[in-house]
Parts: C-alpha cells; sequence; structure tokens
C-alpha cells in the first residue's frame, strides 16, 4: 500500500464551451478498469446523441492501467490530452470523460488538445482533489472524566480524531502517522496520568483537500 497518493474526491462535472462548442467533463475515481469502462460506458449512454465522449484513465499504485480514447476526434487530441493532465497532476484511480457537442466551428489539432486539456483541468478543479495517507488507528480507552481534555487537547494537536465511542467506558479513535504511533502513546498517557488503555487498530487511509 503506498504511504500516500492523490486522487479525486469523488464524482463531478463541469461544463465550458469553446468556439461555440460544449465540453463536459464527467470525473470520478476508479479503483479498477472494469469500474472505469462502466464509468464511461454510462456516461456514453446519457449522451449517446454527442459529437464525442472521449476518455482516459489511470488505475493502479504504479499507474499500470493507462487507457486514453478519441473516439472519433483526430488521433492524438482528446484522449492523451485528458490523459496527460491526470499524470502531471500525479492523480490514482482517476477515470475521466469529456463529452463534445460540436458547434459548426472546427478547432484544428492545437485548438482540439488546448480544448480537452482545458476541460479537464477546470473538470478536476470543480470536483475537487484529496490526498490519501495511510495512518494507524489508535485505539485509546478512558473514563469519561477524561474526555473533555482528551477531545480539547487532539484538537489542537497535529492528529487527527476519528470517532468516539460512548461504552462503559470511553473508545477514542484517533488517525496516527505509523512513525509517529509511539510519540502519540506516550503523550497521550502523559496526558491521562498513566489512567488509559491504548490499543493499535487497522491501518486506513485519511483523506484531505490537496491544492494541486
Amino acid at each position: 500500500m503506498l504511504h500516500s497518493y492523490y486522487t479525486v474526491k469523488g464524482y463531478g462535472e463541469h461544463e465550458i464551451e469553446i468556439q461555440k462548442s460544449r465540453f463536459i467533463a464527467y470525473i470520478n475515481r476508479a479503483e479498477t478498469e472494469e469500474e472505469a469502462q462502466e464509468f464511461i460506458q454510462s456516461i456514453k449512454k446519457k449522451h449517446w446523441n454527442a459529437n464525442h465522449n472521449c476518455s482516459a484513465y489511470l488505475i493502479g499504485e504504479s499507474d499500470l492501467i493507462q487507457k486514453a480514447n478519441d473516439d472519433g476526434e483526430p488521433s492524438g487530441t482528446a484522449g492523451v490530452p485528458i490523459l496527460e493532465v491526470l499524470k502531471k497532476k500525479h492523480l490514482k484511480d482517476t477515470v475521466v470523460v469529456i463529452t463534445r457537442y460540436f458547434g459548426g466551428i472546427k478547432l484544428g489539432a492545437g485548438g482540439l488538445i488546448r480544448a480537452y486539456g482545458k476541460a479537464t483541468s477546470e473538470g478536476l478543479s470543480a470536483t475537487g482533489i484529496v490526498e490519501r495517507k495511510l495512518m494507524r488507528i489508535v485505539h485509546t480507552t478512558v473514563d469519561y472524566t477524561w474526555l473533555g481534555k482528551i477531545e480539547n487537547e487532539l484538537r489542537s494537536s497535529i492528529y487527527q480524531l476519528k470517532e468516539i465511542h460512548y461504552l462503559d467506558k470511553v473508545e477514542i479513535e484517533t488517525y496516527v502517522e505509523e512513525a509517529q504511533t509511539e510519540t502519540f502513546k506516550e503523550w497521550m498517557v502523559e496526558l491521562t496520568s498513566g489512567q488509559c488503555e491504548l490499543r493499535d487498530g487497522d491501518m486506513q487511509y485519511l483523506e484531505e483537500p490537496a491544492a494541486i
């Protein structure tokens, strides 16, 4: 599993107009090629009457699955420019479809490359990009008397609170970077004067907005 990587927040769409042609970007996360193809086919079905539904996707930790499709546009003027934007932004597990309704003005090869690149970039900005960081979930169990203090300290710390379970005692789940787990535990023991139980949980990805 990658320590961290960038991907899209989820589903998004964004439309621009260039020389009277409509370019509608549809963006989604896809962790398998099957998911990417299903998404592409769903957009093609939705816009069956469009002139073109061009697409590209990047999937896998090492970007082993890469596909670009011009869907009738001149070779290399649509799918590849979409894919290049994904690569430039270092995105993973991302699929993009750009639907084009021709407006009557030909853009030429250079114009098409710029148009599909712009539609992709603006679509990604509208959808949002996140950084996924692999974190250890640390479980802290304490008496209710410690809850207020721990919650306040966590919210002003570098650690991120995941969830609080209100049981016989309070169980607090916190996202902690693997390299910081021992430091976190020492801090929690000091904070509670040793009156806490600590347990390592699963490794999970934490998503945070990224500006790239």
